[in-house]
């Protein structure tokens, strides 16, 4: 199936933007290798031989979405898993963040906890330490997942004994009740786990957290959405928080936002933002008044700036990149790990406009520099423009900060002014020379940049390659435990049958008449112990035989039209005595009762009874 998939990629995406569109489920974030490789397990199962028809397979079959998402999400846990992780934590991290605590509140978020063996074996790690009183006065546990169903079965907090079986039995007994043949997590921990669905792109990011684990769910998501997740796991933690990843996920790209702690168990502890804004906020507060400074005005100043739908940024006299807003980022390919950087090392420097010598002469000249209809060609081909805007920053005590550099697109204005076009061409012109020639002066800083991005190319490649071993390894393991289940299913059946086997054969040897059982074809299926002393046969040469070719002292001539009839009318009875010479040669009278067996799963057949009744009498025909 995989090489008829192979050209349809297409349709995948057509697949996921319908499953986004109808279920809510947005998985374009996802690794493509990952959802074809669950997908085709689905089709396969189905016997669907293309995204197309799977498509319209989930448009007539509603209730296919289900198992098409227990398919894509693969939900593989158990309690402390990775022992070793956890008994770094145990060791290490949870008497750290007791004592940071001080005796306040501690907030814990584990991120992707399936049906809940993580968030309680977090529970139990902090319950050792502080106690279960001061666990429940202090401690929040707040546990998500994108699977609904996953959740319902995780509320329960009910468990079987293959979950539990592997715990040490003090634990158990400690904090589980055994109430039937579950496992039930103390009702007391219970109650300070909360869990709730959320989306890790789509939704906010819980706040003031302590300790978040987030293992083996970073791995799903290509690069791209992985940045996205990293930076809201930043703004969650407090200041020296732990994070906490799986054993196939690292930070590598992220190192001004997590310092490691233990890289070999992937904990990870937050490294807290500069704060600048009380120095860069010019105007919002004197030497005498300090009223506006206070957090929730320094908080609405940076949401404003934030917010600002015109691009913004803010650079030091030394060239350092203070602050950018969400718009600016969006329009040059910025990110939070550029901020503190030098401005000459970032392409925005030179393109779409030289910063640096605007910010030189608006600080020589004192006064705003403003650059009109600056042309910024993107991979498509075509132009946006913007008005560069550089103000310098000045404080009466403190003289000269930085610079505030401000970006207006004027894009659409651009393209109703069509008497400019000729003048604007020629200023793309000379921007194109005036970037040569300052590409040349960073020939030097470029080749070992490139250098360097051909080694973090390398090592995440490496680390790609990782974490989709990591992804076949649950996927082997989720198969696994489905066949340890199918395969326990069949123990128990094979246990059945050999119990009905052993019951039927008693019955058999306890029966004083002959039971000889025929199928449709009169071939022998059952041979007693006294149809054996009686005929002189054992069961296993009389087996799959036909009746009439035994030989045996039976008339069996006499026999073949009854049998015959029982055969074709079915739900028939005979019954005759017949003369016969059993196997020590003496002449017998028997009584035969023959009874059809009719339909079922093993066809048509015969039982036969006989007993001998007395010496053998001259029978009339």
């Amino acid at each position: 199936m995989h090489e008829d998939l192979q050209p349809s990629m297409e349709d995948l995406e057509r697949l996921l933007t319908h499953l986004k569109e109808t279920r809510g489920f947005d998985f374009t974030a996802y690794k493509r290798s990952t959802l074809a490789r669950r997908i085709a397990k689905r089709m396969s199962a189905l016997g669907v031989d293309s995204y197309a028809a799977y498509l319209d397979h989930l448009q007539v079959h509603p209730d296919e979405f289900t198992q098409l998402f227990n398919a894509i999400l693969i939900n593989v846990t158990s309690f402390f898993r990775d022992p070793d992780a956890f008994e770094y934590l145990r060791a290490d991290i949870v008497p750290k963040i007791v004592d940071q605590s001080a005796g306040g509140d501690i907030r814990i978020w584990s991120a992707g906890c399936a049906s809940g063996e993580e968030p309680c074996s977090v529970a139990i790690l902090f319950a050792e330490v502080l106690g279960r009183e001061a666990f429940r006065e202090r401690v929040k546990i707040y546990a998500t997942d994108v699977d609904e169903e996953e959740l319902t079965a995780a509320r329960t907090a009910s468990y079987s004994d293959g979950d539990v079986e592997h715990l040490p039995p003090e634990i158990r007994s400690r904090y589980f009740d055994h109430v039937g043949n579950r496992w039930l997590f103390t009702k007391e921990l219970r109650r300070s786990i909360i869990f709730g669905r959320h989306d890790l792109l789509a939704d906010a990011p819980i706040s003031r957290v302590d300790l978040l684990l987030c293992r083996n769910t970073l791995m799903y998501f290509h690069r791209e959405a992985q940045s996205t997740i990293v930076e809201r796991f930043h703004y969650a933690l407090r200041d020296s928080g732990i994070l906490v990843l799986g054993k196939a996920e690292m930070l590598v790209n992220f190192s001004d936002m997590f310092a490691p702690t233990e890289l070999k168990q992937r904990v990870f502890t937050k490294l807290p933002a500069e704060r600048r804004w009380q120095r860069l906020m010019i105007g919002a507060e004197s030497r005498d008044d300090r009223t506006l400074a206070t957090p929730q005005s320094l908080r609405l100043r940076e949401i404003s700036f934030e917010q600002d739908p015109t691009a913004q940024l803010v650079v030091d006299m030394n060239g350092q990149l203070l602050m950018v807003n969400a718009r600016g980022r969006e329009l040059f390919g910025l990110t939070a790990r550029d901020v503190g950087r030098l401005l000459q090392d970032l392409e925005l420097s030179y393109r779409p406009v030289d910063l640096r010598s605007c910010i030189d002469e608006a600080h020589t000249r004192r006064h705003i520099v403003m650059l009109r209809d600056v042309a910024w060609p993107n991979a498509a081909g075509d132009s946006r423009y913007f008005n560069v805007q550089v103000t310098p920053i000045t404080d009466t005590a403190e003289g000269a900060l930085g610079s505030k550099i401000v970006f207006v697109d004027i894009t659409r204005q651009h393209e109703l002014q069509e008497d400019l076009q000729h003048s604007r061409q020629e200023l793309e012109t000379a921007y194109e020379e005036l970037q040569s020639t300052n590409e040349e002066l960073e020939t030097t800083n470029e080749e070992l940049q490139s250098t360097v991005e051909e080694l973090e190319t390398t090592n995440e490649e490496l680390q790609s390659s990782n974490e989709e071993l990591e992804t076949l390894n649950e996927e082997l393991q989720s198969t696994n435990e489905e066949l340890e289940t199918v395969n326990e299913e069949l123990r128990q059946r094979g246990i059945d049958l050999s119990r009905s086997n052993v019951y039927l054969s008693g019955i058999l040897r306890n029966v004083p008449l002959a039971v000889i059982v025929l199928d449709g074809d009169l071939q022998v299926e059952v041979w007693n112990d006294v149809a054996a002393d009686l005929w002189g046969l054992r069961a296993d040469e009389v087996q799959r035989k036909h009746f009439f070719g035994l030989d045996i002292g039976l008339p069996v001539e006499q026999l073949k039209q009854p049998l015959a009839a029982l055969l074709r009318e079915g739900d028939q009875h005979f019954r005759a005595e017949v003369n016969a010479i059993n196997r020590r040669g003496r002449r017998v009278r028997l009584r035969v009762e023959c009874v059809s067996i009719a339909g079922g799963d093993h066809g048509k057949g015969i039982i036969m009874l006989m007993q001998e009744i007395s010496s053998a009498e001259p029978v009339l025909h």
